[in-house]
């Protein structure tokens, strides 16, 4: 678990919890996806913007993953989740002190 103050305090894709068309079920999964990515920098203290991009490109795969089983619970990752996902990833960054993160950068992965 991470013990960033500002991390611990954060409400995790809060707007997909409210909307009900995201199964809770999936949104922990994703949740648990923005988790291990402060668990990871937490660990690795990326120098850089490039080592974390690094971090986040490969937590985004884990979405990119993710989003194929929205799409079998008849849901997806669409306009609205994009903006949630993607500001929860500014968050984590700027948690972190990369505060001039990218956030397209951040999420460059992403195939939703």
């Amino acid at each position: 678990m991470p013990v960033n103050a500002k991390i611990a305090a954060h409400p995790f894709l809060a707007g997909l919890y409210r909307d009900p068309y995201f199964p809770d079920e999936l949104v922990d999964k994703g949740k648990a996806v923005l988790l291990r990515l402060c668990d990871r920098i937490e660990a690795e203290r990326p120098a850089d913007l490039a080592a974390l991009y690094v971090l986040t490109h490969a937590a985004t795969d884990e979405f990119n993953a993710l989003d194929e089983e929205f799409h079998d619970a008849g849901s997806e990752i669409e306009t609205a989740a994009r903006e949630w996902i993607a500001d929860d990833f500014w968050i984590v960054a700027s948690a972190y002190g990369f505060d001039d993160a990218d956030i397209e950068e951040l999420i460059a992965t992403r195939d939703w």
